[in-house]
C-alpha cells in the first residue's frame, strides 16, 4: 500500500520535472537552497519520506520498494511520466530503487550520500535506540554525521536548525525507515540503472566514504562521480557547490 507524500511544488509549469528526496532524518526544507537554484530552469516537485515532515507514518515494515512506490504514485499523481531523480542518503537509496526497477520513469540521476547496501547491525540498533529515547536520543550522533566539527563551530543557528528538524520526525517513522536500509540490497540493480547518472560523495563523509560511493558509481554504466572536499553531507555545508553539479548534469553537459 502507497502512502501519499507530502511534498512541494515549485518552478516552471511545462519544464522537464526534478524530483528531489532527502536523507532519513530530514524534511524537505532542508533542500531549500538547491531547490531555489532549480526552480529557475525546471518543474521542481520536493518530497517527505514517509514518516518523515509532513508524510504520514503508517505501521511498519517498511521496506526501499515502499518507499520508492510512494514515489512513484507521486509522480502518478502529479501525472509526470518521466522525470530527473535526485536523492540524498536515504532519498539516493529510494532513487536507486525507482531507477533499476522502473527506468522509462527516470530520465537523468543522482545520487548524493548514499549506498547501494548497509551493514544490518548497526540501522536495527539505531532503530531500536530511537524507539526507546526517540529522535533526541540520537540528535548529536545525527548531527556529527552531517556536519563536520568545524561547520558546526562556524554555523551553529544551521546545527540548532537540523537538530529541531530531526527531533520532529516521527520516531516509528524514522526506526522503520532505519529497519528498510538494514534490509536492502539494492546492489543486483546498478547495473540495470540506465540513465546518465552523476554520484556526489563528501570527502569526508564518515557514513558513506567516498571510497565506498566510487565503487557503487562503477557499478553504474557510464556514470560520473564527484568528490566535494571539506564536507560530511555536501548539500548542507557547501549548497553552492552542489548546485552547480546538478545543473550541470541535468542539462545534459
Amino acid at each position: 500500500m502507497t502512502v501519499r507524500l507530502h511534498h512541494r511544488v515549485t518552478g516552471a509549469p511545462g519544464r522537464p520535472t526534478v524530483v528531489v528526496g532527502g536523507s532519513l532524518g530530514s524534511t524537505l526544507a532542508s533542500w531549500g537552497p538547491a531547490i531555489a537554484a532549480l526552480s529557475g530552469d525546471f518543474h521542481v516537485i520536493a518530497y517527505d519520506h514517509r514518516g518523515h515532515g509532513g508524510s504520514p507514518a503508517p505501521a511498519g515494515p517498511y521496506s526501499i520498494e515502499d518507499l520508492a512506490l510512494d514515489v512513484v504514485g507521486l509522480l502518478d499523481e502529479q501525472q509526470v511520466d518521466r522525470a530527473h531523480v535526485i536523492g540524498l542518503s536515504l532519498g539516493g537509496m529510494v532513487a536507486q530503487q525507482i531507477a533499476a526497477q522502473q527506468p522509462h520513469r527516470v530520465d537523468r540521476l543522482v545520487l548524493l550520500c548514499t549506498s547501494a547496501h548497509a551493514d544490518r547491525q548497526p540501522w536495527t540498533e539505531r532503530a531500536a535506540a530511537v524507539r526507546a529515547g526517540g529522535t533526541g536520543a540520537i540528535a548529536d550522533a545525527a548531527l556529527g554525521r552531517w556536519l563536520t566539527s568545524g561547520y558546526r563551530l562556524a554555523h551553529p543557528e544551521v546545527a540548532a536548525g537540523l537538530r529541531e528538524m530531526l527531533a520532529s520526525i516521527d520516531d516509528e517513522g524514522y526506526a522503520a525507515c532505519c529497519e528498510a536500509i538494514a534490509n536492502m540490497d539494492l546492489r543486483p540493480g546498478l547495473s540495470r540503472i540506465q540513465a546518465p547518472t552523476l554520484v556526489i560523495a563528501g570527502a569526508e563523509d564518515p557514513s558513506m566514504p567516498p571510497e565506498q560511493m566510487r565503487a557503487m558509481a562503477a557499478a553504474i554504466a557510464g556514470s560520473r562521480f564527484e568528490v566535494v572536499p571539506g564536507a560530511h553531507v555536501p548539500p548542507l555545508e557547501h549548497p553552492d557547490a552542489v548546485t552547480r553539479l546538478l545543473l550541470e548534469h541535468l542539462a545534459g553537459a
